[in-house]
């Protein structure tokens, strides 16, 4: 297949789009800043410009088998918010019927879910609490409503779905990649290099996945027939932040940093995401344990190079 993939150098998406290519499918990425990414050239098309250059996006798109929609449009105003992101899917997803697309991925985020439930899963009514979740449970009603024109009845035969990763990390996915590391993974390790105390939040966590997991997603569902359906994309094993540390500590048993906890009354049993649709129809379940282990060390090794600060 042909597969146009916007946000295919960022966080996620260099997995996807080395995932995609090394399955054998050819891709176009749409880049913000394609010279950045030299590996990621001699892997796929990188075509430099925004998800809201459409005349843009009607020429890539183009003899394309498939979509995978991953950039994310900001904006810091409900109305730039709606216009940078949801109004942009909603164009890449009408321009991808017209041009003849068969399927469509799009990249929401747990984010849309809002507020926090038990056992919560895609059944779940969607409660955004900030812009970010409000434009994602937007463009996602948008991705599934489309089913056909209004005038002419003409029924949509794209296939939709779509992908909510949870907390998603990476490492440089090759030689000279970059990566988005968060700032609570640099700031423990900067801590904990610089043996200063490392502050959390008592019972914060959450269940992390990979960048290069999540990847595996993403091209499980480009390959199969499955539409219009959502999937929760995280970890089937919970993590603390304060496990997190107490593993840097472990690699580091030099550091003089120790971590202080703040107790905001939080529960000792998290609130977690099922992803057993996730196994059932897909086939995939991912205890991240060895992948987080690596990106501890990586973001240790990253933080040494720095050096202690006087």
């Amino acid at each position: 297949m042909k597969i146009f993939i916007t946000g295919g150098t960022g966080n996620i998406g260099q997995y996807v789009t080395l995932a995609v290519t090394e399955s054998g499918h050819e891709a176009v990425v749409l880049s913000r800043d394609p010279k950045k990414y030299s590996g990621l050239a001699k892997k796929a098309k990188l075509v430099k410009g925004e998800i809201t250059d459409y005349n843009l996006l009607k020429k890539l798109v183009k003899d394309c088998d498939a979509v995978i929609h991953i950039a994310l449009g900001w904006g810091n105003e409900p109305i730039s918010m709606l216009m940078n992101d949801t109004a942009a899917t909603v164009n890449l997803l009408e321009i991808s019927e017209k041009a003849g697309v068969e399927k469509f991925i799009y990249t929401s985020s747990t984010a849309a879910m809002g507020h926090m439930r038990h056992n919560m899963n895609e059944t779940f009514v969607n409660l955004p609490i900030d812009l970010y979740g409000s434009t994602k449970a937007a463009s996602e009603a948008y991705v599934l409503g489309f089913k056909k024109y209004y005038g002419n009845k003409k029924e949509v035969t794209m296939k939709r779905n779509i992908i909510r990763p949870g907390y998603t990390y990476s490492n440089p996915p090759y030689p000279g990649g970059s990566t988005e590391p968060d700032n609570r993974f640099r700031n423990i390790a900067d801590a904990v290099v610089n043996d200063r105390p490392i502050v959390l939040t008592k019972y914060d966590g959450t269940q992390f996945i990979s960048a290069e997991e999540i990847a595996l997603v993403y091209l499980k569902l480009l390959e199969s027939d499955i539409n219009e359906e959502i999937y929760l994309a995280l970890g089937n094993t919970w993590f603390s932040w304060e496990d997190i540390a107490d593993t840097m500590l472990q690699y580091c048993p030099e550091s003089k940093s120790r971590v202080v906890l703040n107790d905001l009354g939080w529960s000792i049993n998290p609130f977690l995401y099922s992803v057993k649709k996730m196994e059932n129809d897909l086939g995939l379940s991912f205890d991240t344990r060895p992948e987080l282990h690596e990106h501890i060390k990586w973001c240790l090794e990253q933080a040494g190079k720095k050096g202690k600060k006087q």
